[in-house]
């Protein structure tokens, strides 16, 4: 590994320990364009009451306001412990181009971060799933899928 790959992940990992004194989980993000730090973000679930405010899309939200735009082709992300599902959507939706990670998804789960559940309820068909979900006026919601398509000027994602 390069020698500013392992000072990103340094910093990754300070920020998720650093977080812990500071009420947040145990998270850190980086995101790097040209060799460069230009985000950084930390668990803030609890500390702003916010379910998605895990350390990688707090990065990524970062990054995104500070290029101005919503693609992050160019960028790389470090990652204190592996992504939950969430948070991997994220990074392919926001088209990093580089996924580093330090702790796995089974060292997150040795202290109760336990993402299984998440990728067991995607395997299943919709009606077995925990939360009951039920499909309903897809008629009427599909004129906005039709208007998007025929729309000339939009800004693809």
């Amino acid at each position: 590994m390069c020698k500013s790959c392992e000072e990103f992940m340094q910093e990754a990992i300070g920020l998720s320990i650093k977080n812990i004194d500071d009420n947040g989980g145990p998270f850190g993000a980086v995101i790097v364009k040209d060799g460069k730090i230009i985000a950084r973000g930390v668990n803030r679930v609890t500390s702003n009451n916010d379910p998605t405010a895990h350390a990688e899309v707090n990065a990524i939200r970062e990054a995104a306001a500070h290029l101005g735009t919503f693609d992050l082709k160019g960028c790389e992300i470090y990652s204190s412990c592996e992504p939950c599902p969430m948070c991997l959507g994220a990074i392919y939706w926001a088209r990093l181009d580089k996924l580093y990670f330090a702790n796995t998804k089974l060292d997150a789960k040795n202290i109760d971060f336990d993402d299984s559940f998440i990728y067991e309820e995607l395997d299943l068909p919709i009606e077995k799933r925990k939360i009951p979900t039920k499909q309903m006026l897809r008629e009427q919601a599909l004129e906005a899928f039709n208007k998007w398509k025929s729309k000339t000027d939009k800004i693809e994602y």
